[in-house]
Order: structure tokens, then sequence, then C-alpha cells
């Protein structure tokens, strides 16, 4: 067998996010790496705001996942971005009403997408979580932002609910 160590790319850095720097730049020769979230406090209040016009009621915070860089001594030498990822809460009249639930996701994703891409991190599309509740009962719903625009168009409220129900 061949004892010669695999070589792997590092992961690209991204220097900094929508709510400043991040950490430092990492050393990416003497990381490992680990899943990480971060928070994206002003994104996050902003997009609150914006979800309350549509509904009061309404819940959102927005936060980078990505990779914090692992020391060789156990510290976090930095974090880098992969994408953003949204949660959103919204209160329904009713689960099994799948025009409602839909015509629900396509405002949460006007809003999304009229966010400035500067104020997103990271370079690949975020993923979208929408907890639906009624009552005591809830339904989930998570899906990427890609998977969202590339439905074919004249799909019905209904129809993008379906879609985006379907295993991925």
């Amino acid at each position: 067998p061949d004892s010669r160590p695999i070589s792997t790319l590092a992961t690209p850095h991204i220097d900094q996010g929508p709510d400043g720097p991040t950490t430092q730049v990492p050393d990416t020769q003497n990381c490992g790496y680990q899943w990480a979230y971060q928070d994206l406090p002003e994104l996050s209040s902003s997009f609150q705001q914006s979800l309350q016009v549509l509904q009061p009621e309404a819940q959102g915070t927005a936060f980078a996942f990505g990779e914090n860089c692992i020391l060789p001594d156990g510290s976090i030498g930095g974090f880098l971005p992969m994408e953003t990822d949204f949660n959103i809460t919204l209160q329904v009249s009713d689960l099994n009403n799948e025009s409602e639930l839909g015509d629900w996701i396509v405002k949460v994703m006007q809003v999304i997408t009229e966010i400035p891409p500067e104020q997103i991190v990271g370079p690949q599309p975020g993923r979208v979580s929408l907890t639906f509740q009624s009552g005591a009962e809830q339904k989930i719903v998570n899906f990427y932002i890609n998977q969202y625009q590339g439905l074919p168009p004249g799909l019905s409220p209904a129809e993008i609910f379906q879609a985006l129900q379907m295993p991925q």
C-alpha cells in the first residue's frame, strides 16, 4: 500500500460577513474543520421586520452555516461561511390548506430574494426552514433557495407547496 499522505484542498475563505468581520482569517494549512453556525444579528433583525409586515406574529432568523477552523490545540481559528440559512415560523388557519401554505412560501421567498446580495454570506445557496403553526400543531417544510428558484413557472401555490414537500 502507498504510505504517502493524501492532500486535500483547503476551503476558500471569506474575510467578512454582513455583520462585520466573522473572526480572524484562519491559516487553512493547520485546520481541521467542524460544521458550525454563526448568528447574523443585523440581517435577522431586518428579516424579522420584513416578515412582520406580512404577519405580525411571524418569527424569522438568518444565520451563516459553514465550518469552524479547529487548530491543533483545539481552539477555533476562524469561521468559514458556506451559506446563509433562514428559519421562519408563521401562524396559519389550516395546516391542510396547501394553497394557503404555498402562498406563504411565495411571500417569504419574495422577502428573501429582495435581500441585497452583499448581506448574504457564503458561496452556496442557502436553506429555508418554514414552520407553519395552527394551534398546538405544526408542519415543517425545508428546501434550498435554488430548489425554489428552479420550480417551473406557472405553478399554483398548492403545487409549489407539494413540489417542495417532496423528499430531496
